[in-house]
């Protein structure tokens, strides 16, 4: 099992790790507006482009789009565990091994140690900021790094 947990988190480390590479031209200026190229590019994923959207209304006279939805309560479960342990191994302040991640029904509990309350604060709003967290409760304590 915590082999198969290791992989999940593997995959989804990686697949962020490509999607960072392919998002930065290297070399080149990061984009001054980061929120404006995240929403563009939702636009793009979701089909609601002009072209997109002007299709539908002639098609359909509406515009409708739905989220797909993870099957089952478990398997979201796992999935936001897995999305935070990811964001874990990804920062540099905080260390993956130290910090297990719980996850009931989007309530996420994180336990064991962090070098510092600054990083208790980190690890808290980085599970926060993952779809499906309904509220996180860090049971954490401080243990500096040697």
């Amino acid at each position: 099992m915590k082999a198969l947990l290791f992989f999940v988190i593997g995959v989804f480390a990686g697949a962020y790790a490509v999607h960072v590479y392919d998002q930065r031209e290297w070399g080149a200026p990061a984009s001054t507006d980061p929120i404006r190229d995240t929403v563009e590019s939702k636009r793009q994923e979701w089909h609601l482009t002009s072209d997109d959207i002007r299709a539908d209304l002639d098609r359909t006279g509406q515009v409708f789009r739905e989220k797909a939805a993870v099957a089952g309560g478990k398997i979201a479960d796992v999935r936001i565990a897995a999305v935070i342990k990811a964001k874990f191994v990804l920062d540099r302040d905080l260390s993956a091994r130290d910090i297990a991640v719980g996850v009931d029904d989007g309530s996420v509990t994180l336990s064991g140690t962090a070098p510092s309350n600054e990083s208790i604060g980190r690890a808290a709003a980085l599970a926060l900021d993952t779809d499906g967290v309904r509220n996180v409760t860090a049971r954490l304590t401080v243990q500096p790094r040697d």
